[in-house]
């Protein structure tokens, strides 16, 4: 099913625990980075999508602490200079350090596509802009899941389609849609 509603192809692999993949790991159309906890053989699905890059870092939630899209990211505001380096080198994009609603975890409080970022509802002005202008796709304040301000946490999206969490409401439907100019 999530084939068919994101319009993408799905690959099972185990990073870590491996009931957190998707915490460990952020991709773009140009790279994949993953957590060095990573097996080879998974290593190996992986890179029959895009190249594959491993990072060893203290903020390993990578999934969580980078939202990226294939024109830019918004990072954990903690990683160091090397890192950023890593980062941009290996998704193929320029990283802006911001918090978002003053967290640093940026992929749990927002979710990025192609074509619009959705937003925890207290991000304040100053981070909208640099989200803006480092994603360059528009930038909607939402929940989901009925109430839920981390919408990276509650929402998986590309630019063909999202998956909510079953408690979101029609009225955060529309919001997450439009924000994420997911039309029929």
């Amino acid at each position: 099913m999530v084939e068919r509603w994101l319009d993408a192809p799905v690959v099972q692999v185990d990073i870590g625990s491996g009931e957190l993949s998707g915490a460990l790991a952020v991709l773009t159309s140009q790279g994949i980075l993953v957590t060095d906890d990573v097996e080879d053989e998974d290593l190996s699905k992986l890179r029959k999508f895009a190249p594959v890059h491993t990072m060893s870092t203290r903020l390993n939630a990578l999934g969580n602490n980078v939202l990226a899209n294939d024109f830019g990211a918004i990072i954990h505001p903690g990683y160091s200079a090397p890192e950023v380096e890593l980062i941009e080198s290996s998704l193929g994009v320029k990283a802006a350090p911001c918090t978002i609603a003053g967290e640093g975890t940026v992929a749990k409080t927002a979710v990025a596509t192609n074509k619009g970022a959705l937003v925890h509802p207290a991000t304040t002005s100053r981070e909208m802009e640099i989200i803006r202008a480092t994603l360059r796709v528009p930038v909607h304040k939402t929940t989901a899941n009925f109430g839920n301000p981390l919408v990276g946490a509650c929402v998986v999206a590309n630019s063909r389609g999202i998956i909510a969490g079953e408690r979101t409401t029609p009225v955060e439907l529309v919001h997450i849609e439009d924000g994420l100019q997911i039309y029929d």
